[in-house]
């Protein structure tokens, strides 16, 4: 049976994965699924240390971060479809200069 560490080290490479992921790439769609990746590295941490003091409220706390990333995801996904029909583009370039 894997350790506290090993979990916590998954954790942390998942979200480092999704931190280089949302701070290197342009396009909107792979912005939002890395910021999905780092909400996956904080629940697998928010079980392990839930785990490790045998307490229910961090599993609890994780199942509450699920739900947001769902919505997260649905939300971003309706916001991509919109600016794919306004843009024609998923550049995140494209997006950065504001009209007023």
């Amino acid at each position: 049976m894997p350790g506290i560490a090993e979990y916590l080290i998954i954790g942390a490479i998942l979200f480092a994965l999704g931190l280089v992921g949302f701070l290197s790439r342009r396009n909107l769609i792979v912005i939002f699924l890395s910021t999905e990746v780092m909400f996956q590295g904080v629940v697998i941490n928010a079980v392990a240390f839930a785990r490790l003091h045998h307490h229910i409220d961090g599993q609890a706390f994780a199942l509450f971060q699920l739900v947001i990333a769902a919505v997260e995801a649905g939300l971003a996904l309706g916001m991509v479809v919109l600016l794919y029909r306004r843009r024609g583009s998923l550049d995140a370039e494209a997006w950065s200069l504001m009209r007023g």
